[in-house]
């Protein structure tokens, strides 16, 4: 559950970020629009989401807490 809600939080922050870049593109500021995804909080959000995906697939824990021992 726990990462269910952060995966939802990191791409609610994402859709926040695409929604200022595009109103950077709307007002053709297309300098500060490249900066905002190449340096800025846009691949700030992609990198955060990107690190919670990771994490999620390295982890191999069952609901128990316990190593997947796959079938008995």
């Amino acid at each position: 559950m726990k990462y269910a809600r952060q995966t939802q939080a990191a791409l609610d922050r994402l859709d926040q970020s695409l929604a200022q870049l595009r109103g950077l593109i709307l007002k053709n500021k297309n300098k500060e629009a490249v900066r905002f995804m190449e340096e800025g909080p846009l691949k700030e959000r992609f990198e955060e989401l990107q690190n919670i995906i990771t994490i999620s697939g390295t982890n191999q824990l069952g609901a128990s807490g316990v190593s997947n021992i796959g079938n008995l």
